[in-house]
């Protein structure tokens, strides 16, 4: 066996709150990503990966060719109506980017090529596009472009009358533009090109230089984000501030071109809300006095004072309001209730509702591609463990639906095969933790002898809703569980879910992936040795905890760009995601959050002990996770761990915080997770 890479030890004092830690690895950062020594251990970690698996390259390439013989080549998005014309992306043959096209009518007659991002990705190993926006006389297209895969886009223009671009060119920003309606001037984000927060909204006028641009806002509290909309009747653009426990907005005009922004209502401590212009009127989705959030509504003349506003969505403290849209005549809300969403349509002048049906018992729904007021449809996302996304329309008036298009999986892929569950499995302290499994039916024996694939996330509040995966079809053809934790952190159960998984309550994140893993094997939906666990970003995290506190459980694990070491990031506010993320995770800057991230931290608490299978994949050039954490991770496992398993990290040296761009390319990773697992059941 090759002799695995070993980092030199350069011990690094930090002391806080009279604690000292040591940390042997902290010369692995380089922000200019070009020290010689940290690429070339990088490379050194790639090469030993790839000579580790050069046994498994066969599969890899059958496991490629298998990912994506499922994938339709020639297929088309289901076209979405703004203006005059109707918008899709096609993609074709071997092509790894899609065309954006508009035509006349939902059946694409007279088309017109806006974009084709084949022919802009084509000198660039990455490339990412990002804030497609069409002025509102549909002849400007603005786009912005990713080059490195930090999340710093450049800002171009398109004439489409000529098919040329303007000489316009804005850098450093978000990649996110909302026009003015008069079609000279549109509200863009720059990112602090450091910390990558986007702080400043400026204003630019259509021919002049960006050093001539009029900053319209900028974010002093670090805390918070800031990002841009405008409203469904084109009347008003959004200045969004968001951080983890205060949500907010600010209105312009989007008619006066000398408008400034104005708070809708003052943010405060805690507070969250959400508005969408309706008439004269404001739809408020809010957490005032509402755990579960409420729907209020109000107007100009009374939007400062609260106590005035009136409820349109009453809450309740077992269901969550997770979102709304509106049309003309009917408001559309979305609740999730013991993890099961509802979607209810309401006549807004008469208030009878309706609820659109949903047959299976763990399934995703939501709403998407409502752009105009007037449709007389709402557009519905659909899709299950067994049922590929599906694109729906029911008429508000009737709620007679018509199927749009349902995802293609090409093969001998038949949804009858497949068998879906939704279980509730009761944690350590007895709260109970929904988890969705699916496998195929004629490969499945609750006997304890399946090989299990547990994924998991558990923060931000984000759910992770079960829904249909193709790459999965390789691991259920081939016996596996597949299981998706929805632990707490998320908002599975509603925002208390959520609020018991951040800040001082995070170890139950961990804990509930484990007592997961534990109840599987209990109840013999798996083997005890052949459980296999995944978690990328946070979900890294999720796995790096797990490992160090409960090693045994697992046979092999895979963690992606991960999120390990948490105290040292949290303490450094030149990361980006630092500041901005005290709420969710704590300020380590006092003891208590200190202390206790401390304790869990997947770095700080690596011990000499027997550890899983690793494999461990990031990109050098990630924006959210940087690429020395897990780096760092690595090195300080193999100086530790007490076992000859396998521990491989492989760097992206092109890519970023989402991996290779492209449709096909990114599967190259998958081929790899799938082969280091399967070669482990060998």
């Amino acid at each position: 066996m090759p002799s695995a890479p070993v980092a030199k030890k350069v011990p690094y004092e930090m002391t806080h709150h009279d604690h000292k830690r040591v940390d042997n690895y902290y010369w692995m950062r380089d922000d200019s990503r070009s020290d010689k020594e940290i690429l070339a251990h990088l490379e050194a970690e790639n090469a030993f990966t790839d000579t580790m698996l050069s046994h498994t390259e066969a599969e890899q390439n059958v496991l490629f060719e298998e990912l994506k013989g499922r994938i339709v080549k020639d297929d088309s998005s289901v076209p979405v109506k703004k203006g005059n014309f109707f918008y899709t992306t096609e993609v074709s043959g071997d092509n790894e980017y899609p065309v954006y096209v508009r035509a006349d009518n939902f059946d694409g007659e007279n088309k017109l090529t806006l974009l084709d991002v084949n022919q802009l990705a084509s000198e660039h190993e990455y490339y990412h596009l990002s804030g497609t926006s069409i002025s509102p006389d549909a002849n400007l297209l603005a786009y912005g472009e990713d080059t490195l895969s930090r999340r710093i886009y450049t800002l171009r223009i398109k004439d489409l009358t000529t098919d040329q671009l303007l000489k316009d060119e804005l850098a450093g920003t978000s990649g996110q533009v909302v026009w003015q309606n008069d079609n000279k001037a549109f509200y863009y984000i720059k990112k602090d090109e450091q910390t990558l927060l986007e702080y400043q909204v400026y204003k630019h006028e259509l021919g002049t230089d960006q050093s001539e641009d009029v900053l319209i806002y900028e974010e002093t509290d670090l805390s918070f984000y800031t990002f841009l909309s405008k409203s469904k009747d084109d009347t008003e653009v959004y200045i969004w501030h968001y951080s983890t426990d205060c949500k907010a907005v600010s209105v312009l005009s989007a008619d006066d071109a000398n408008a400034v922004p104005e708070l809708f209502y003052p943010r405060e401590h805690g507070l969250e809300y959400s508005i969408e212009k309706h008439g004269d009127s404001y739809f408020v989705l809010t957490n005032h006095k509402a755990t579960n959030f409420r729907l209020m509504t109000t107007n100009a003349a009374e939007k400062y004072d609260i106590d005035l506003w009136q409820d349109a969505v009453e809450p309740e403290t077992d269901a969550l309001l997770e979102d709304f849209e509106l049309f003309e005549n009917h408001l559309v809300y979305q609740k999730r209730k013991d993890g099961i969403t509802s979607i209810t349509v309401r006549e807004i002048t008469s208030g009878s509702e309706y609820q659109l049906p949903f047959e299976e018992q763990a399934f995703t729904a939501g709403m998407s591609g409502n752009i105009e007021m007037d449709a007389p449809a709402v557009r519905i996302y659909y899709s299950s463990l067994t049922t590929p996304a599906s694109s729906y329309d029911f008429e508000l008036t009737t709620g007679h639906s018509t199927l749009l298009k349902q995802q293609k999986v090409l093969g001998e892929f038949s949804p009858d095969n497949y068998q879906s569950e939704r279980i509730m499995v009761t944690a350590r302290d007895g709260k109970r933790v929904p988890v969705s499994l699916v496998y195929r039916k004629d490969s499945f024996k609750q006997d304890g002898t399946n090989p299990l694939y547990q994924y998991g996330y558990g923060s931000y509040g984000a759910t992770i809703d079960p829904s249909f995966s193709r790459n999965w079809l390789s691991l259920l053809d081939r016996g596996f569980v597949c299981a998706i934790a929805h632990i707490r952190g998320s908002e599975m159960l509603g925002r208390p879910w959520y609020e018991d998984g951040k800040l001082l309550n995070k170890m139950n994140t961990f804990t509930d992936f484990i007592d997961v893993t534990m109840s599987l094997v209990e109840q013999k939906y798996c083997a005890d040795d052949k459980v296999f666990a995944v978690g990328g970003s946070a979900g890294g995290l999720l796995m790096g905890a797990v490992v160090n506190m409960a090693p045994e459980l697992y046979r092999g694990i895979a963690s992606h760009v991960p999120f390990v070491d948490v105290v040292t990031t949290m303490l450094d506010e030149s990361i980006p995601l630092t500041t901005n993320e005290y709420g969710e995770w704590g300020n380590p800057n006092e003891k208590v959050y200190y202390d206790y991230m401390l304790s869990y931290s997947p770095y700080d608490n690596i011990t000499p002990q027997a550890y899983p299978h690793i494999l461990v994949t990031t990109g050098l050039h990630d924006s959210q996770v940087q690429y020395f954490e897990p780096m760092k991770w690595v090195a300080k496992l193999r100086e530790l761990k007490t076992d000859n398993n396998k521990l491989l990290f492989k760097t992206d040296m092109e890519a970023g915080h989402g991996g290779a761009s492209g449709r096909f390319k990114a599967l190259h990773d998958k081929a790899l997770e799938y082969a280091f697992f399967f070669d482990l059941l060998k």
